[in-house]
């Protein structure tokens, strides 16, 4: 056999090979240039306890409370409780802090009906920004979980997942805050940002979360159903004892959304009734199939 013969079919074989070889890796390469990466992550356990040491480092602390706080942050600790770090933060903040502990021990109890706390120093710019960006989520969850919509609003709905321990859990309960208030873009927008790292997520946000993004997704306004779930709002704002006027603003709305279903409803009403007077049937009346020859007519009372 020639090797001049021969020389060219191979170089022009292993080139094919380096380019079968090369083509899957490029092609993996590009895809993963498309894939949208996640605008937050979660922080670790240890970035979370250097944070919480740093600010306590600001503190005068007594000896025996330093030394109860480093257990509570110990690695033996934290395998062995369920706390999440967010509880862990809050436990802290709690024997270091006689505001804190106040908030703290509101937030793990359910509320009874007595008026809401004083937390306008979580919005003041003297207190530490780890302290009340933590708390004010510690105390949105609570709010949340008390059905107190408006209230957890006004604490999560300005802070971002980089404030916080628990970026999951804001995320989540900021999503929940608008899926109850039937604010279905922002909601949309916020459970989208959550399943950004859907695998990252406890099981129990991941399942909630796709629930309320189907949900949304399919709520029409001025629907029945947008209409129902508006007085379903209404009786828990007065459960609540809330019977100003926002709640009747909410009951103007929803006898002006009603007003206008049974309008519609009438006008189509009307345009079939027209429709069947104009085939030269009576108005309302409906078609009457003739009956099968082969078939005795029954005749019933």
């Amino acid at each position: 056999m020639n090797v001049r013969t021969v020389l060219p079919s191979l170089c022009v074989l292993l080139t094919a090979v380096s380019f079968a070889a090369i083509a899957p890796a490029a092609e993996v390469r590009a895809n993963a240039d498309f894939v949208r990466r996640a605008t937050w992550t979660s922080p670790s356990a240890e970035q979370v306890r250097a944070s919480v040491f740093e600010w306590l480092e600001t503190r005068q602390l007594a000896a025996d409370t330093q030394t109860q706080l480093e257990a509570l942050w110990s690695s033996d600790q934290q395998a062995e409780g369920n706390d999440t770090l967010l509880d862990l933060v809050a436990a802290t903040l709690s024997a270091a802090e006689p505001q804190a502990r106040t908030l703290v021990e509101i937030c793990s109890a359910p509320r009874v009906r007595v008026p809401l706390p004083d937390v306008a120093w979580l919005a003041d710019d003297a207190t530490a920004p780890f302290v009340r960006n933590n708390l004010r989520l510690l105390y949105g969850r609570w709010l949340v979980q008390e059905k107190l919509y408006d209230e957890a609003l006004v604490q999560l709905n300005s802070l971002e997942p980089g404030d916080v321990v628990d970026p999951a859990a804001l995320l989540f309960y900021q999503a929940v805050v608008h899926h109850r208030m039937l604010d279905r873009e922002p909601g949309l927008s916020v459970l989208a940002r959550l399943l950004e790292n859907e695998d990252a997520l406890p099981r129990r946000y991941a399942s909630v979360a796709r629930l309320m993004q189907a949900d949304l997704e399919g709520l029409k306004e001025e629907s029945l159903d947008h209409i129902a779930r508006r007085m379903e709002d209404i009786r828990r704002r007065l459960d609540l004892g809330r019977a100003g006027d926002k709640v009747r603003a909410v009951e103007d709305g929803v006898i002006a959304s009603l007003d206008k279903l049974i309008e519609e409803m009438e006008k189509q009403q009307q345009q079939a009734a027209a429709a069947a007077a104009r085939a030269g049937g009576q108005p309302g009346q409906q078609p009457v199939m003739p009956l099968p020859d082969s078939r005795p007519m029954e005749l019933k009372a």
